[in-house]
C-alpha cells in the first residue's frame, strides 16, 4: 500500500479509481486549491479522521480556475464526501453548487463543499470559525460586544463582518483604507441591525470609517474587541494596525494573523494591559466546522489542533 502523493491534479481525480488503488486509506475529503502545495489543511484534518474513526484521508488537489467545473463534477464520481475550497476558488465555486447555507450567501464565498447524492451544498466555515475562536480565547460572544473590524474592504473582512451581524453585535465599526467600500458593506449588512428589542437603530450600531488615527480614536473608546483581519504584521516591518497608544486594558485584540504567533499588534495590546490572540484558532476551527458539516458529528478538535501545531512546527 501507498501513502498519498503530496498533491494531486484534476487528471488524476477524473481517473481516481486507478490512481488511488493503492492508497492506504481511501481519500474522501480534499481541498481545491491554486496554489495549494502550501495547505495545512492534510496535517490538520487526517489527525482528526483517525481520532474520529473515519477509515478516509484527507487530500489536496492543484485545480486551475478553469478546471473547477470539471473536478467538482469529478469529485462526486470518484465518491468523495466533500472538499474545501481556497484560493483562488472561493467565489468561483459560489457559481458551482446547488444550495448553500445563508452564511455562506451572505458572504458571497464558499469555503466548504459538501457532497449530498448528485447535490453540492456550500458552506462558509471561516466566519463561524472565528466567532468559535473568540469565544475559546476569550470566553465572551460576539453578540455582546462593540466590535471595530480593520480591514473590512477584503475576503476575511467580510466574512467577519457577516458574522458579527448576523450574531447581532452591540455595535460594528468597519476600517478600511478606502472607505467606500466599508460603506458598501455597512449597506449589505444594514437589514441585521433592524432589531425592535434594540433602542439604537443601524445608524447608531453599523459604521464605517478611513483606516486614519483621527477616526479610530474617536471610536476606540467605545469598542470592546478590535478584530485585524488585514495580512499587516505579517512582516517586522509593518506599520501598526493600530496606533499603540489608543489601545486600552479594556481591550480584546484579536489578530487573524497566525505567523508569526505574536505579531506586533498582539505586542502593544499586552503591553497596553489588554488580552490578545492570535488568528490560529480561526485556522482550526474553520476546518473543524469543515468536519462537522460533511460529517454531522462533533469534531475532534484536539487531535486536529496537535497536528496543525505539529505543521507550523516543521
Amino acid at each position: 500500500m501507498a501513502e498519498a502523493k503530496n498533491v494531486y491534479t484534476v487528471a488524476d481525480l477524473k481517473n481516481w479509481a486507478e490512481v488511488a488503488v493503492d492508497l492506504d486509506l481511501p481519500a474522501r475529503f480534499s481541498v481545491f486549491g491554486d496554489p495549494v502545495d502550501h495547505s495545512r489543511s492534510p496535517q490538520m484534518h487526517n489527525p482528526g479522521l483517525k481520532a474520529a474513526g473515519v477509515g478516509s484521508q484527507y487530500v489536496r488537489f492543484h485545480i486551475l480556475p478553469q478546471e473547477l467545473n470539471d473536478a467538482l463534477e469529478a469529485l462526486k464520481e470518484a465518491g468523495f464526501i466533500g472538499t474545501n475550497i481556497t484560493i483562488p476558488h472561493k467565489g468561483a465555486v459560489f457559481e458551482a453548487v446547488d444550495d448553500m447555507t445563508e452564511v455562506a450567501r451572505r458572504i458571497g464565498a464558499i469555503n466548504t463543499v459538501a457532497i449530498n447524492g448528485d447535490q453540492l451544498i456550500g458552506h462558509n466555515t471561516d466566519a463561524p470559525g472565528m466567532k468559535r475562536a473568540i469565544r475559546e480565547e476569550f470566553s465572551i460572544d460576539l453578540a455582546d460586544l462593540r466590535i471595530m473590524l480593520i480591514g473590512a474592504g477584503g475576503g476575511a473582512g467580510k466574512a467577519a463582518a457577516v458574522q458579527c451581524a448576523m450574531d447581532q453585535c452591540e455595535r460594528l465599526v468597519l476600517v478600511n483604507r478606502t472607505v467606500e467600500k466599508a460603506k458598501a458593506l455597512a449597506e449589505d449588512l444594514d437589514d441585521l441591525f433592524v432589531d425592535p428589542d434594540k433602542l439604537e437603530g443601524p445608524a447608531d450600531r453599523l459604521v464605517a470609517i478611513p483606516w486614519e488615527e483621527k477616526a479610530m480614536e474617536r471610536e476606540l473608546d467605545q469598542i470592546d474587541l478590535i478584530i485585524n483581519a488585514t495580512s499587516v504584521g505579517m512582516k517586522r516591518t509593518d506599520p501598526e494596525v493600530v496606533p499603540s497608544h489608543l489601545i486600552r486594558p479594556h481591550h480584546l485584540v484579536y489578530d487573524m494573523v497566525y505567523a508569526p504567533a505574536r505579531t506586533r499588534l498582539m505586542a502593544d495590546a499586552e503591553a497596553a494591559g489588554a488580552r490578545a490572540a492570535n488568528g490560529l484558532g480561526m485556522l482550526l476551527w474553520q476546518g473543524a466546522l469543515s468536519f462537522e458539516f460533511w460529517q454531522n458529528e462533533e469534531a475532534p478538535a484536539e487531535a486536529m489542533r496537535k497536528g496543525l501545531l505539529a505543521s507550523l512546527n516543521e
